[in-house]
């Protein structure tokens, strides 16, 4: 006869073991039924080596951890105009894909969707004009996107879904594209210095040293860039060199300038002076001119009005003169007859 503490003590051994043997059963059918996550984490190793030759964007890799898979990775990914971009998918292994489709949205343009269907080994293409986005090589080798060379219109979104017996797995990238504006800085006729970042995205930050007095405006252009111009003044201070500094996410740029050697309300003082005196000096020019018109006409008058009685009063004596004095052959033909006539 059993002890009743030893008949519990069975009865709870007896209890434990049934429970352990269902859920050892239980969680070998689980494994069996769904196997996909475990496979497809395990194998993530095979795309991770093609992501990697693709040289993708960001370098980012999905391994296996404690934590659940992720479904959906969305990244931000600004790029300078120019380079070459290549997008990748979620690291799932190939041979667990059913299908595979890019979907591109761009600004100002329709709707782009690229799919490769492994069943049938086909590819199709829905509104995607832009031959410059394309696969990297075959959809069923690397499903990876590449965009040789990115320009301005393909800032967008784009996103990679991958098709599982799983369920679909999602990754995103928002490019923004990056252009480097082209910096200039000069100094205007009425002294002002101007510092312009011309066609730039997004829009670069301008900043002086000194400070001075600014005004900075912005100017949206057609194709998404932006002109900013920033002009100031340093009235009042001894400034004799000034440095524009552009801020831009493609990077940074300073620029310096060497003042005229009077800057400020004083400059702008002697840049008036010119247009108050010389009229003034051409007035007083043009009226001595004219004063001396004025005098030198009278005196004309004057000396004209003098002459005149003179030239009446003897006008037949220069003749007169001429002819005594000039005329010698004359007297002599004179003397030469009275000398025959006495002769005779």
């Amino acid at each position: 006869m059993l002890c009743p503490w030893r008949t519990a003590n069975l009865g709870l051994l007896l209890i434990l073991t049934v429970f352990l043997v269902t859920e050892c059963t239980y969680s070998e059918a689980e494994g069996a039924a769904r196997p996909n996550n475990s496979l497809i984490l395990q194998d993530s190793k095979e795309n991770l080596a093609l992501a990697s030759s693709s040289s993708c964007m960001d370098g980012t890799q999905i391994t296996q951890n404690n934590s659940a898979f992720p479904t959906e990775v969305n990244t931000s990914w600004p790029i300078l105009m120019g380079e070459n971009a290549v997008l990748c998918c979620p690291p799932i292994a190939l041979k667990y894909l059913i299908i595979i489709t890019w979907e591109i949205i761009l600004r100002g343009q329709p709707f782009c969707k690229k799919a490769y269907k492994k069943e049938t080994n086909e590819t199709k293409e829905t509104n995607c004009t832009d031959e410059r986005i394309t696969w990297v090589s075959r959809p069923d080798q690397n499903p990876a996107l590449q965009i040789r060379p990115v320009v301005i219109t393909h800032d967008g979104y784009y996103r990679c879904i991958m098709g599982t017996p799983d369920g679909n797995f999602h990754r995103g990238y928002h490019l923004q594209v990056l252009v480097t504006p082209e910096v200039t800085l000069f100094q205007s006729r009425n002294g002002a210095v101007v510092c312009k970042a011309v066609a730039g995205k997004p829009a670069a930050q301008i900043s002086w040293i000194p400070e001075g007095d600014c005004v900075t405006e912005q100017e949206y252009l057609g194709n998404g860039t932006v002109t900013v111009k920033s002009t100031c003044h340093w009235e009042g201070h001894d400034v004799s060199t000034v440095t524009c500094r552009v801020s831009h996410l493609t990077g940074n740029k300073s620029l310096d300038i060497e003042l005229l050697p009077v800057a400020g309300a004083k400059k702008s003082a002697k840049l008036y002076i010119p247009y108050i005196i010389l009229p003034i000096i051409i007035l007083i020019i043009v009226g001595f001119i004219l004063l001396l018109k004025i005098s030198g006409c009278r005196k004309y008058k004057w000396n004209k009005t003098e002459a005149t009685p003179v030239v009446e009063e003897d006008e037949m004596q220069p003749y007169a003169s001429y002819t005594v004095k000039n005329n010698p052959l004359y007297d002599t033909t004179n003397k030469v007859k009275v000398i025959s006539g006495i002769t005779k």
